[in-house]
């Protein structure tokens, strides 16, 4: 589990998105942003997460927040996501997991009954200033977006 908290700066990062544009936190300099980690593209709680970001995804927007996905997919794979689902904020396809391991949500999970290393499903919301102003580790897929914005 990730030991960054409320208050902390966010990790700076840069990484390619699914249409190998260069993304970096500097970007959203003066923007709150909704980052959030996600284990794997087009999978049941991913996509539910995903779609419940898209549909508030205006909401976001009026509020001042830019919204990016994070998972360790390929750039291919966050395409098609994004094609599949009609997601309107970019996915970041971290192969090489440096964002990934800059947030600490990389390590040991539990699923049906076997151990593996993955991805913990993590949302960090970065205000204006790049400090965390709050860190979702219980994160609900389907009522993600009440979480963030509640």
């Amino acid at each position: 589990m990730t030991t960054l908290k409320i208050g902390d700066k966010a990790p700076n990062f840069e990484a390619k998105d699914q249409a190998g544009n260069t993304i970096k936190l500097s970007d959203y300099s003066g923007k709150k942003l909704v980052l959030f980690f996600y284990p794997k593209a087009s999978t049941p709680g991913c996509t539910a997460e995903a779609c419940d970001l898209r549909d508030n995804y205006q909401t976001f927007l009026s509020k001042g927040y830019e919204v990016l996905g994070v998972s360790a997919d390929s750039a291919k794979r966050q395409q098609n996501f994004i094609t599949k689902y009609d997601l309107p904020f970019p996915l970041l396809a971290d192969e090489d997991k440096s964002v990934i391991n800059a947030f600490g949500v990389w390590g040991p999970k539990k699923f049906m009954g076997r151990e593996f290393d993955g991805i913990h499903r993590t949302t960090f919301v970065i205000d204006e200033n790049g400090v965390l102003e709050d860190v979702i580790t219980k994160v609900k897929t389907k009522e993600h977006a009440n979480q963030i914005l509640g």
